[in-house]
């Protein structure tokens, strides 16, 4: 009776000892072996610390401390290539930019873009070239220079329904906005609208409030910006590791309260893109004629089918929903702090805006700013010193390898250079920590263009930035004409937290309408 439990005792030792050996094997004596050996030659490069070199763990408890572009940029000012992990490297040279990302390039998207991709690719993460210029045309005519116009009178609505709200709120004595909610409510009824012909009532509400739908059509009622930015918050903290990553997803969800409620959230977010996916579907089904992105998903613009898998029509509106609401409404909250922190360029950026606007002008058309030079210029230098996408974005050099600034990398190393980092390399941009909109001006402005690297480079880069620019500048126009505006106190600082974007946190404004000596608004 006693011989059994005994025998299932011995065999659960024996099954803890392999186990204790297997995991000693595959973390410790496999990576200290490879990294004596050496067979991409990286050990000549300096790491992020003394245990990068062995293992992804270091880049992981990197990332969990929330701003991983800021330790990279201060490593770079001593070091030009940092080994982040066993197989990845980071560069703090702008002029690696070209090599890394430039249409040249031979260098493609890395495995975090497989790992971390649903069962249908999306524009964002489609490493196939073939594929992506597939992809690349059937959506460049919606994203195009020339649809500004068509989209602009729905920019304008979602600026107008901002501006109520703010008008109500400057009537009341010492009242406050959170600038950065208020402005992504805009960009996400901005690219519902544009994308989807969907009102989603953000900037109505005062609140992000929406249905998420589970694949049996069952719906509930979420928020929105909980749930999206849950996603880029679970995967930042883990997927540095590739493959380990699903492991890890799986672990994380067993075992973790915060990463629980962060898949439980992540998965909400797939139920919201899910339910706008199918109430559009029902729309174009029932014959609607709508000018919207979702239309090219659908058919070119001779009306031919495309003939696309749902999930991938799915996985589109994902990307649009979340790239295009994201970074365009951090870099508008930026963009206002830097304004309020130097009253100076404020002032001189007012002075262009009134130029051109008339004084019954409450939306700024866009026709009249576009081509605002020091507009732009201060657009340009917040994105600059906040990139909304920070980080390093992955590549991988090809089996043959590949020179990086002048330097040659083995095939199959991945290879990133942080937005962060890149602009604030000092012989491109002197004074990097500094505001200056004015470095943006004239042929030393256009100079700089190469190594500006907000919406990425070359052939990926963000096919949206046309759209980003016009949200940003008739919002930014209209708001600066109309208001005044303060922080919460002379050198106030929003938090900020790095994911797959760089966030920060609440931005409390007072705001009162401007007064003018010679005009009533």
């Amino acid at each position: 009776m006693s011989f059994l439990p005994l025998q299932i005792i011995m065999l659960g030792y024996i099954v803890f000892a392999l186990i204790v050996v297997y995991l000693l094997i595959e973390f410790l004596v496999v990576p200290v072996y490879q990294y004596f050996r050496d067979p991409k030659g990286l050990r000549r490069f300096p790491t992020l610390d003394r245990f990068a070199g062995f293992t992804n763990l270091s880049f992981m408890i990197e990332a969990h401390r929330g701003f991983r572009s800021k330790k990279l940029s201060t490593l770079h000012k001593i070091h030009p290539v940092i080994r982040t992990g066993p197989n990845s490297l980071s560069y703090g040279d702008a002029q690696a930019i070209k090599d890394i990302y430039g249409h040249n390039t031979r260098c493609i998207k890395d495995g975090q873009y497989i790992v971390t991709a649903g069962t249908h690719y999306h524009l964002a993460d489609v490493i196939d070239r073939h594929d992506h210029g597939r992809k690349r045309k059937v959506l460049s005519s919606a994203y195009a220079l020339k649809n500004l116009e068509e989209w602009e009178f729905k920019v304008a609505d979602k600026t107008a329904r901002l501006i109520k709200h703010f008008d109500a709120v400057a009537t009341v004595p010492e009242s406050t906005v959170d600038y950065r909610a208020w402005t992504n409510f805009f960009s996400l009824d901005a690219i519902a609208d544009i994308g989807l012909s969907h009102r989603l009532g953000f900037l109505d509400a005062g609140d992000d409030c929406c249905l998420s739908e589970r694949l049996d059509g069952f719906a509930t009622e979420v928020n929105f910006r909980e749930c999206l930015y849950a996603v880029a918050r679970a995967q930042s903290g883990i997927v540095w590791s590739y493959d380990w990553y699903k492991t890890l997803v799986k672990i994380t969800r067993a075992i973790s309260p915060y990463y629980r409620i962060l898949w439980k959230l992540s998965d909400n977010w797939d139920g919201i893109v899910l339910h706008l996916a199918r109430e559009r579907l029902k729309r174009y089904e029932a014959g609607e004629k709508l000018d919207d992105f979702f239309t090219s998903l659908m058919e070119d613009k001779g009306g031919k089918i495309q003939s696309l898998e749902w999930g991938e029509i799915v996985a589109e509106v994902n990307i649009m929903m979340n790239a295009g609401s994201t970074t365009t409404a951090i870099a508008m909250a930026n963009v206002m702090f830097q304004l309020l922190k130097n009253p100076r360029h404020l002032a001189i950026l007012r002075e262009e805006i009134d130029s051109v606007v008339e004084p019954d002008e409450t939306v700024v058309s866009y026709d009249k700013v576009r081509h605002l030079p020091y507009l732009r210029a201060c657009l340009d230098e917040s994105m600059r010193l906040f990139p909304p996408t920070a980080h390093g974005l992955p590549r991988v050099t090809p089996e043959e390898g590949w020179v990086i600034n002048g330097d040659f990398i083995s095939g199959g190393t991945t290879v990133a250079m942080s937005a962060f980092v890149a602009h604030r390399d000092e012989k491109v941009f002197p004074e990097p920590e500094k505001f200056k909109p004015e470095r943006w001006l004239g042929e030393e402005g256009k100079a700089l263009q190469p190594y500006f690297v907000a919406f990425s480079a070359g052939a990926r880069g963000c096919i949206g930035r046309n759209i980003s620019y016009l949200e940003q500048t008739v919002l930014l126009a209209s708001v600066l004409r109309r208001y005044e505006f303060e922080l919460p106190h002379p050198g106030w600082e929003p938090e900020r937290m790095e994911t797959m974007n760089l966030h920060l946190g609440p931005l409390p404004l007072k705001v009162w309408r401007r007064k003018f000596s010679q005009e009533s608004d």
